[in-house]
């Protein structure tokens, strides 16, 4: 089968690597579409690792995957099924994987299966909404709008919140914002967040702030623009660095003069890892709302590096990008 392999910084090759061997109770799944997270990009193809990381393991940087059952050793799923796959480590750019069947989410017959693979990241966002508590009358500020940040604002302006405002600095994303639901726009390379929010709110900070571009300057944004017993939602994933690891330095005084909250979420790490995912599934099939609206591009596997730098690059007005076999 053919898979990618990450050989140097920003450096794909398409390799050839053997089949898995299906264990007991266990699928394989032959992978049809592939898409990018934010966190491949983060922590692996936009940075300049160690000389002696590479090559990396075949198949990294990847976990956004959906395909077809070809073979099944599990009562739960049948040969022709069709996926999402959540995999046990980020070595998805390959065409075929070993899939545990509790990590894997049936998607129905109709509609392209790279359309339905965006309920997977949109699915982690529909968790984090969930801890969020009623969203009835809130006022609401997503920092952030990239493909997280705008399926915080699709789901939340569906959630009767009453101002939703989004920050990003690219304005093709806030454009986008703007398709999705926000009832208000920021641009801080234009107008200062912190004094755009305060103007629209009329003074009032927001009940509500979620950090999804994952920088520590957008943390302790957030941790200054909320009100006091408000909460900040931290969901963005921070840079790693060289020196302090993910240790990230936080403005602590006054976030903790103001009783606010910090809720931490990683849907990935809780005991019920799809519950979220198979509910975008089903919002999607009922017309709720349809996550594939995040797809801007797409490209055949073969063409993953290109993918990759397009990414990186903000390239094209990209916000999601899907490789299809």
């Amino acid at each position: 089968m053919r898979a990618a392999r990450l050989v140097g910084p920003r450096n794909f090759e398409i390799v050839d690597a053997p089949v898995p061997t299906v264990s007991d109770g266990n699928c394989l799944v032959e992978i049809e579409s592939w898409s990018i997270c934010g966190s491949d990009i983060r922590h692996t193809y936009g940075t300049v690792l160690d000389e002696e990381d590479y090559p990396m393991q075949i198949g990294h940087p990847a976990h956004e995957i959906a395909g077809t059952v070809v073979e099944t050793r599990s009562d739960r799923f049948r040969e022709g099924d069709r996926v999402i796959v959540l995999p046990t480590s980020d070595t998805a750019l390959v065409e075929c994987i070993e899939a545990l069947p509790e990590r894997m989410i049936a998607l129905p017959d109709d509609g392209p299966t790279n359309e339905w693979l965006m309920c997977q990241p949109s699915g982690t966002v529909i968790y984090g909404c969930q801890q969020l508590g009623t969203l009835l009358g809130k006022n609401v500020v997503v920092l952030g709008q990239g493909a997280i940040g705008l399926s915080f604002t699709a789901i939340l302006s569906r959630s009767g919140v009453s101002n939703l405002i989004a920050v990003d600095p690219l304005d093709y994303r806030l454009e986008y914002s703007e398709k999705f639901g926000v009832t208000h726009t920021v641009n801080p390379t234009v107008t200062p967040t912190e004094d755009a929010v305060l103007d629209i709110l009329g003074g009032e900070k927001p009940d509500i702030v979620v950090e999804a571009a994952g920088y520590t300057d957008t943390l302790n944004m957030a941790l200054r623009l909320v009100k006091s017993f408000g909460t900040v939602m931290m969901f963005g994933i921070q840079q790693k660095s060289r020196e302090h690891g993910f240790v990230v330095p936080m403005e602590y005084k006054d976030f903790r003069g103001s009783n606010a909250r910090l809720k931490t979420v990683a849907a990935g790490h809780t005991e019920d890892i799809t519950s979220h995912i198979e509910l975008m599934v089903e919002l999607k099939q009922r017309g709720w709302w349809d996550p594939a609206e995040l797809i801007t591009h797409r490209l055949p596997f073969e063409e993953v590096r290109r993918a990759f730098d397009m990414y990186v690059d903000h390239d094209d007005g990209i916000v999601k990008v899907v490789m299809e076999r």
